[in-house]
């Protein structure tokens, strides 16, 4: 365990979610609350911020291991977790495990909202 990455994370991740925040606060000021456009907001420049960091990582910069993990699972992972759910589907494609990334993608979506529903439902059987 190297707690110099966790102390990375964990000020990435503070940053991020300040940050996500402010996006949410500001968006609904602007457009109102009909339509969760700062959730798709994030998620999207999250996605896209993260592709031209794994990019750039691979290509060009040099930040280490740290650096790595304050800028996509603390910042970015605190900003939207997206990001790291885009990237991981663009890691499987590129490996040509595309069966797999489409499993992935029905599984995180289809399973998390199921979850969602469970714990929600569970919550109200144990809180009603």
């Amino acid at each position: 365990m190297n707690w110099t990455v966790v102390a990375a994370v964990a000020a990435g991740g503070a940053i991020g979610s300040a940050a996500r925040y402010l996006v949410t606060v500001l968006m609904q000021r602007a457009v109102g609350a009909g339509f969760p456009w700062w959730t798709l907001s994030v998620n999207v420049v999250g996605s896209f911020i993260m592709g031209v960091l794994v990019t750039a990582i691979a290509l060009r910069w040099s930040v280490g291991q740290t650096g790595q993990a304050f800028l996509m699972v603390g910042l970015l992972g605190g900003f939207t977790t997206f990001s790291a759910f885009s990237l991981d589907v663009a890691s499987l494609i590129e490996r040509n495990a595309v069966l797999s990334a489409g499993g992935y993608i029905v599984g995180s979506v289809v399973l998390s909202i199921g979850a969602l529903f469970a714990g929600m439902a569970m919550a109200r059987a144990l809180l009603a």
